[in-house]
């Protein structure tokens, strides 16, 4: 009853919160622009995190009059800022507006510069508005003594727009002393003018009116600025001063663009595949455990309640991999149903207990501790996603944890409490069969046949896999790694085309455009993607202009700029998140197993990403971002399986005083095989139907998941066992006390009739 409740109160509590709010969406779901700005040290400020907020304020007073809908500003780390921007579509408007490098400063001008005139010290010569070549003084007012700036227009004045500038306290003095120097010049002088520059550039260059008086000043600490303005013209200048100065200068070093209806797609294509995938993981459970297969699929079904009413709960951001990341889920929650499953299957065929509710009771009971070793390695993968990945590939990290938690919840809560309440029906108890526990199902007879010896010929199964292993490491040497832009540096735009060009014609269109050096691929009849070096966005703006008119319209879908600094860093990252989560999942068994065990897992799964490796290396496939967290995620899939079967030997040496390690290593696999193979079917077809359904963007993360479950279903049996039993000749493992057997006779429930195979 404790646990009928508990499920209700879960289920309650998630349709509720699933029904009062959506999880925000991803840029790469929504549609727009995110950016990554890292300030920079100056000789006189140093980029640290006190300084950086700052810089973050009054960048965000620039975002804040771009008129974007719901634009976010958050400091990542000490000297980086993460800037997400719904729906603009093109990053050269806020390039203009928030990437200013450089401070804003009012200077006197000296007068109009010659060509090859020398200025003096502390002077400069910059451009006007007009292109008319001034020489301006010294600073005499910091950018960062404006308090507030703002358009305006008064049409009984006839003055049209202006805009109006308000100092500091400060300030104010200075102002003053600036506009009395400048007033003592006659009308029409170029030194009755005021230059505003911002980066190196005059964006106004205002003359003091007539009624102000040479020495005196304007009084105040408010002034306005007039002239032919347009309301437009008014409002970009008012956003340039109102900015003030930056504290530290900014650079931006990474930069992502989607288009409007990537991201619906995505969804769409997900959502298609998690529910094609939900039916048919649901048809295989159904078929091979009957009625309990279809409480479980029910079960099933309330994880994505629960999943998704979790991520509303936390105020997660839902990003395209993370979509990935729930889809996938789906796979593993069925796992802990067919441990449970397999286990009341044993239970029950040999008369261990007397009757299926028992049965089912204990293959709760002795899956627990196989459930929770699995899950906690595949939450060790996902918590290593979520603090040492970037960008969208976080929220898989995110996502994935959620699934894997709430598939707990809807195996080990709400199955056992459907399940439970079913067995004990007058009508189940009369018919077992249907059940699908009252026998062990046609994997395990046909093992039981044929006995096969597999941890005996465990030199064969050691050599193929070292046989793949020089095969991928050939492939990676002689075809070198896709490295994508993230690891890389460079830029990657990819356009839908609105009729199909080929790639020889795209690339001669490319060379033409400017960039001879460019990588062209088509992935897709009518989907063009480009790769290049750090190009700027008016050369994105060019380049497609070139194939807008090659291909009878082109339109940008997806636009990723990564800085050569920051392609280094991740670099870097991903090695150390590939040799943390080796060094996690082994420093876990270890001390859950012991050490022979944890060596075991971790070489099978060094085994298992370096095959996938070699196979995306052959076929050349990139290796980016969310291969990266594929490969984190084919650790945790790897590990897995291995720590079932290490669990089952575990269990089983502790029974087996007398016999030899290497039977019952062998036993513990043909054990595990049926859960093996049953988890192994459905899991693929949920990846299966991502790659099928997930559209390009998740083509290549479900294509290296679908590898890397094939790899490591097998590498778990052929390849973590034989090493395990190796290690163990020469480190053996202590023999425990066996369990004393009681006596006493159990008798199946008669009312469980039905022949045990």
């Amino acid at each position: 009853m404790i646990r009928l409740a508990l499920a209700i109160l879960v289920l309650a509590g998630s349709v509720v919160i699933a029904l009062q709010a959506q999880p925000p969406l991803g840029l790469d779901l929504r549609g727009g622009t995110q950016m990554v700005l890292q300030t920079q040290d100056t000789p006189t400020v140093q980029a640290d995190a006190q300084a950086t907020d700052r810089t973050l304020e009054v960048l965000r007073g620039r975002v804040d009059a771009l008129g974007v809908a719901e634009p976010t500003l958050a400091r990542a780390g000490e000297n980086r800022i993460i800037v997400e921007l719904p729906g603009l579509q093109d990053p050269r408007k806020a390039t203009e507006v928030i990437g200013r490098t450089a401070q804003l400063s009012f200077h006197p001008v000296s007068g109009v510069a010659g060509r090859k005139e020398k200025v003096g010290k502390g002077e400069i010569i910059l451009p006007a508005e007009s292109g008319q070549r001034l020489k301006l003084g010294p600073t005499a007012v910091d950018g960062d003594q404006v308090a507030g700036s703002a358009p305006g227009n008064d049409p009984s004045r006839g003055t049209g727009w202006y805009v109006t500038v308000d100092f500091r306290a400060s300030g104010r003095d200075a102002w003053r002393q600036l506009t009395a120097d400048a007033a003592c010049a006659p009308p029409g002088d170029p030194r009755r003018r005021i230059a505003i520059v911002l980066d190196r550039k005059v964006i106004s260059s205002p003359q003091v009116v007539d009624d102000i008086q040479c020495g005196v000043g304007m009084p105040g600490g408010s002034t306005q600025i007039t002239g032919s303005f347009s309301a437009e013209e008014a409002r970009q200048l008012a956003i340039l001063i109102e900015g003030g100065a930056l504290p530290v200068p900014v650079q931006v070093v990474e930069q992502r663009t989607v288009g409007p209806t990537l991201g619906a797609n995505a969804i769409g294509a997900s959502a298609k595949a998690g529910v094609l995938g939900l039916i048919l993981t649901g048809l295989f459970i159904v078929a091979v455990y009957r009625l309990v297969g279809v409480l479980a699929t029910v079960a099933l079904a309330t994880y994505a309640v629960i999943s998704y009413a979790a991520l509303i709960a936390l105020g997660a951001t839902l990003t395209l991999p993370g979509l990935a990341g729930f889809v996938l889920a789906i796979g593993l929650a069925i796992d802990a149903n067919v441990l449970v499953f397999e286990r009341a299957r044993e239970e029950y065929a040999l008369a261990r207990t007397s009757s299926l509710v028992g049965a089912l009771t204990t293959g709760f009971n002795k899956a627990w501790s196989a459930i929770i070793d699995s899950n906690v390695t595949t939450l060790l993968a996902a918590g290593l996603l979520f603090f040492l990945a970037s960008g969208p590939v976080k929220g898989f990290g995110v996502t994935l944890s959620i699934g894997v938690v709430a598939s707990m919840i809807s195996a080990l809560v709400v199955a056992r409490v459907l399940t439970e309440q079913a067995l004990r029906l007058p009508w189940v108890r009369r018919h077992p069969r249907v059940t699908g526990l009252a026998s062990v199902g046609r994997v395990r007879q046909a093992l039981r046949r044929r006995n096969p010896d597999i941890v005996g010929r465990r030199r064969l199964w050691l050599a193929a896999s070292g046989a793949a292993l020089v095969l991928a490491v050939v492939g990676i040497f002689m075809n070198g790694l896709n490295l994508g832009v993230e690891f890389t540096g460079g830029r990657l735009v990819e356009y839908s085309t609105d009729s199909t060009i080929s790639v020889d014609a795209a690339r001669e269109v490319v060379a033409d455009a400017g960039f001879p050096t460019a990588v062209v691929q088509r992935t897709g009849d009518n989907s063009i993607v480009v790769r290049a070096g750090q190009i700027t966005n008016d050369d994105v703006a060019h380049l497609g202009t070139a194939l807008d008119q090659a291909a009878d319209g082109a339109t940008k879908q997806r636009d990723e700029l990564i800085g050569p600094s920051l392609g280094s860093e991740l670099r870097t990252k991903a090695l150390i998140a590939f040799g943390v989560a080796l060094l996690a999942q082994m420093l876990y068994l270890a001390a859950r197993f012991r050490w022979t065990f944890g060596v075991s897992a971790v070489s099978a799964m060094f085994h298992d990403v370096i095959l996938v490796v070699g196979v995306f290396a052959w076929l050349d496939k990139p290796i980016d971002g969310v291969f990266l967290a594929s490969v984190l995620t084919i650790i945790g899939l790897s590990v897995n399986d291995t720590v079932v079967t290490f669990d089952r030997i575990r269990e089983q040496w502790s029974t087996s005083r007398e016999r030899d390690f290497t039977k019952v290593a062998n036993e513990a696999v043909l054990d595990v095989m049926p859960r093996t193979v049953n988890t192994g079917l459905g899991a693929m077809f949920i990846l299966a139907a991502l790659l099928v359904l997930g559209g390009d963007s998740l083509h290549d993360f479900a294509l290296a998941l679908l590898i890397g479950l094939l790899i490591g279903t097998y590498s778990s049996a052929f390849t973590a066992t034989p090493v395990a039993v190796m290690l163990h000749r020469r480190w053996p493992m202590a023999k425990a006390e066996p369990v004393k057997k009681s006596r006493t006779s159990i008798r199946r429930d008669p009312r469980d009739s039905g022949a045990v195979i």
